[in-house]
């Protein structure tokens, strides 16, 4: 059955583990969480062998078909951990899974992750799963539930803080949920999470001003992403925000310059077929993962290597050795990096 991953542990610790679940979202940090709960539930349960499966658009599922089917040497319950970033196992994959869900191996549970999941993902192999074992979808938080899960976030860390607290943390971090966490973990640390019981006083607003980084003054790691992840309004507003603070494009660039010069190395891999590969061998985080590859899908190879070469022109003009005005210049390249029309922008 499809189960909300807000409801995944307490779901877990009623029942022992399903032969499969897919966990799948745009949302990195909720898809891990989930994924995590699903892994201790099965190192609890004695599952005491893991493999790992990548399921690029090379993979062999018979690899994973073979894998299920064969006895283990060493223990004798197994967690099958498959990586599926896109959510589509495509024909091959989608009858594999459909016939382990029909045959699912005694103890031997399959758990999935994938970072894309929308209603073009179901077919006969995700209604095989949901019969079998808990489908997990996992959907982006939307603004008005954002001050509710960092209350829940709180409270499990020992912690309590007046509404008017929270939505100033929420302001805070943006809808970011890793920065989220992160907060609310240094807060647990400065607080004193573990000693304050249901009884603590909250955390008021100007205690959150004091105890909180301000994660809206953004830095060049979180504009590169958001240019990365298409959003072009959000990126020139980071820009200018970095530019009021101070910052200088000649610090910026070589940053930039090094996500860019990535992606043409990825751009390559992905014409190929290897992106899965070129991303593990460039160690690029899970949590990452997405974010290249909407962007890899927007822009051919040539038109990174465009964007490489646009980004030693903005270099050399905020170093007084080339033409143009070194801010426009960058912000040019991050629209033409989160729109799909890169090449005419840039142009423009």
């Amino acid at each position: 059955m499809e189960l909300r991953a807000d409801r995944l542990e307490r779901q877990l610790a009623g029942e022992t583990l399903r032969p499969v679940y897919p966990v799948a979202g745009a949302e990195p940090l909720l898809v891990q969480e989930a994924a995590d709960a699903i892994r201790a539930k099965a190192r609890e349960e004695g599952y005491g062998e893991r493999e790992v499966y990548d399921a690029d658009a090379r993979f062999d599922w018979n690899t994973l078909t073979q894998g299920l089917a064969s006895l283990s040497l060493f223990a004798s319950r197994r967690l099958f951990d498959l990586r599926l970033p896109t959510g589509k196992p495509g024909k091959e994959g989608s009858e594999a899974l459909r016939e382990y869900c029909e045959k699912a191996p005694p103890d031997t549970v399959l758990l999935i992750t994938a970072q894309e999941w929308s209603k073009s993902h179901t077919g006969k192999w995700s209604e095989a799963i949901a019969k079998t074992g808990h489908l997990v979808p996992v959907y982006p938080l939307k603004a008005h539930e954002l001050g509710e899960w960092l209350q829940r976030r709180l409270r499990s860390r020992g912690l309590v803080a007046t509404p008017d607290a929270v939505r100033r943390l929420a302001d805070r971090v943006e809808g970011n949920l890793l920065a989220a966490a992160q907060e609310v973990d240094k807060l647990a640390l400065l607080v004193g999470g573990g000693a304050r019981g249901p009884g603590a006083e909250a955390i008021d607003v100007e205690q959150m001003e004091r105890l909180v980084a301000d994660s809206s003054r953004f830095d060049v790691f979180k504009l590169i992403d958001t240019a990365l992840a298409g959003e072009a309004v959000r990126a020139v507003r980071m820009l200018a925000a970095l530019r009021g603070e101070g910052e200088q494009v000649a610090g910026l660039m070589p940053m930039v310059a090094r996500e860019v010069l990535g992606l043409c190395t990825l751009s390559r891999a992905a014409e190929s077929g290897n992106v899965v590969a070129a991303m593990r061998e460039a160690r690029i985080w899970d949590s990452k993962q997405a974010v290249y590859r909407r962007a890899l899908e927007r822009h051919p190879a040539s038109r990174w290597e465009r964007f490489a070469a646009e980004c030693g022109r903005i270099d050399r003009a905020a170093k007084g050795r080339g033409d143009g005005d070194p801010w426009l210049l960058l912000e040019r390249l991050l629209v033409a990096i989160a729109d799909a029309r890169g090449r005419k922008l840039l142009a423009s």
